[in-house]
């Protein structure tokens, strides 16, 4: 038992020791990723708009809304949820924390960050500073084909329906692809030196979180500007945002924004994305996003329920959604967004209830 504690000490005192240098030291010493992670990893600020845009309030009590068989109130106070927003008509119509957060808690997006990359191509395809999503991504990173030639054969296309046919092995942690596309130190090497061609690109669909990192190489080289820059300029202070927000980066060294997961922000601005998107992309008189995008990648691509980095439901509505049941829904039918946010899932099946939330208040 001693030798053991003393091995023990050792492993995870050099993991301590290395954690700024190696994606398997901070697997080691931070284990699962959870919603302080933020707190850990470097960042990159995105300021929040010199000109904010307040909801408009039409304030509706739906504790007592029987959902999945509970009243949404008590479900919400019981299933790990900090923060539950509604709004109806582009009206904030509920807005409840939990948890001990408030409207200026800190949440983070997990896979939520994915529909944001989204968002982000389609202004860049719009600015031109990004041609097609048919775009072979070796012309925009040609040093992959010094690998493998068929990289050539996989458009951005590819990677934003999560069709690019490169390997991803989950497995556990500390090893696997989930682990070090998560807490790796430098995800631009990563994504460049150890991706592998598995299959035909297009031909099945296999969540993979090395796409979004190739995404976003190809969208600094495209427009010359850091990621969250980008986000900020084209999103955050035109979507009227009140509050400052952040996107945490692989590390100092390399300074790249956690494409898959790292956009860490307060719910009632997160939700700004939802209405964009309810709006087909407009906000308040300005098109933001182009309007045939929203409509391209909201729409089933590689099967029934997956568009280009965004989930899609039957009937019509979608949704960004992250590891541990961070949610916005927008139902374009039933003219509502929902934003939730929480420490885990809850065991709550949060589509069925976000569904059965737009049929009662539509």
């Amino acid at each position: 038992m001693l030798a053991l504690a003393a091995v023990t000490a050792v492993v995870f005192g050099s993991a301590s020791l290395l954690k700024n240098r190696s994606g398997v030291a901070r697997a080691i010493l931070w284990r699962e990723a959870d919603t302080d992670d933020y707190l850990r990893f470097p960042l990159r600020v995105v300021e929040a708009s010199r000109e904010p845009a307040l909801f408009e309030r039409d304030p509706v009590d739906l504790d007592d809304l029987q959902v999945t068989g509970r009243p949404l109130g008590e479900l919400l106070g019981s299933s790990d949820t900090t923060a539950f927003i509604v709004l109806r008509e582009d009206r904030l119509t509920y807005e409840r924390y939990f948890g001990g957060d408030n409207r200026e808690s800190i949440q983070t997006s997990f896979s939520v960050a994915k529909s944001f990359d989204s968002a982000l191509l389609g202004i860049a395809l719009a600015d031109g500073a990004s041609g097609s999503v048919n775009d072979p991504i070796t012309e925009y990173l040609p040093e992959l084909l010094e690998r493998d030639r068929r990289f050539a054969r996989i458009t951005i296309g590819d990677l934003v329906s999560m069709r690019s046919g490169l390997r991803y092995d989950e497995n556990g942690l500390p090893w696997g692809d989930d682990a070090e596309t998560y807490y790796g130190t430098d995800l631009r090497d990563l994504a460049l030196s150890d991706t592998q061609i598995v299959e035909a690109p297009g031909s099945g669909w296999h969540y993979n979180n090395y796409n979004p990192l190739l995404f976003g190489m190809i969208l600094e080289r495209a427009t010359g500007v850091p990621v969250a820059e980008y986000l900020e300029r084209k999103l955050w202070w035109p979507l009227g945002a009140q509050f400052d927000a952040s996107w945490s980066l692989d590390s100092e060294a390399s300074g790249f924004e956690k494409m898959e997961s790292g956009i860490n922000a307060r719910a009632l601005d997160f939700a700004r994305l939802g209405v964009l998107y309810l709006n087909g992309g407009a906000w308040r008189g300005h098109q933001l996003v182009p309007g045939w995008w929203v409509r391209r990648s909201t729409s089933p691509v590689a099967n029934s329920y997956y568009g280009f980095w965004w989930w899609v439901e039957p009937g019509g509505a979608f949704m960004a959604r992250g590891n541990l049941g961070e949610f916005i829904y927008v139902s374009p039918r039933d003219d509502l967004v929902v934003a939730r946010f929480g420490s885990s899932d809850g065991d709550v099946d949060w589509p069925a209830l976000f569904g059965e939330l737009a049929r009662a208040v539509h």
